[in-house]
């Protein structure tokens, strides 16, 4: 009895450690990491309709992309657009982690602008967007906000046709 407890606690400890790595069954793109409640959140109102991605949301900013959760994308305009690779590196990754997926032709809803992927030094996948590399920003906390816009004059929101948006926004949608 005693064995059969431990194997099944064993069991859950390895499934919630795993959850905790952004792994889900909804999608296969990686998101910044994000509050446990918030985590807990998004994996319970995964739906069918949630499946893309990246699609469109309304935003302080006007019509942004983001992810399948909610969370704001980016450009960074040192990147140079059908390049391949990525200008932001180093120290620049743990403020602006990169927007990955395990598939060839990452599924959209709303997004108009020409949908590929570059391959990471790591080897992962990053989505890109007419040729430009897609991030997060690591102070973005949750669906809507859209604190990175226009972060020393590099770093810009996503329109749905794959421009940026260079317009002021506020802290959310």
């Amino acid at each position: 009895m005693k064995k059969q407890l431990s194997l099944g606690i064993g069991a859950l400890a390895l499934v919630a450690a795993l959850a905790g790595c952004g792994g889900s069954s909804g999608s296969s793109a990686s998101a910044p990491p994000a509050s446990s409640a918030a985590a807990s959140s998004a994996a319970a109102s995964s739906s069918p309709a949630a499946a893309a991605e990246m699609k469109v949301a309304s935003s302080s900013a006007g019509q942004i992309v983001v992810d399948s959760k909610g969370m704001s994308l980016y450009f960074f305009t040192k990147d140079v657009k059908d390049s391949g690779t990525s200008a932001c590196t180093g120290a620049c990754l743990a403020a602006w982690p990169v927007f990955t997926t395990t598939a060839d032709a990452p599924t959209v809803d709303g997004v108009t602008g020409t949908v590929g992927t570059i391959a990471t030094p790591d080897g992962k996948k990053q989505v890109t967007l007419n040729g430009m590399p897609l991030y997060y920003y690591a102070k973005d906390k949750a669906p809507g906000d859209v604190t990175g816009q226009g972060v020393s004059n590099v770093w810009y929101l996503v329109s749905p046709s794959g421009e940026m948006i260079k317009g002021a926004a506020s802290t959310g949608y």
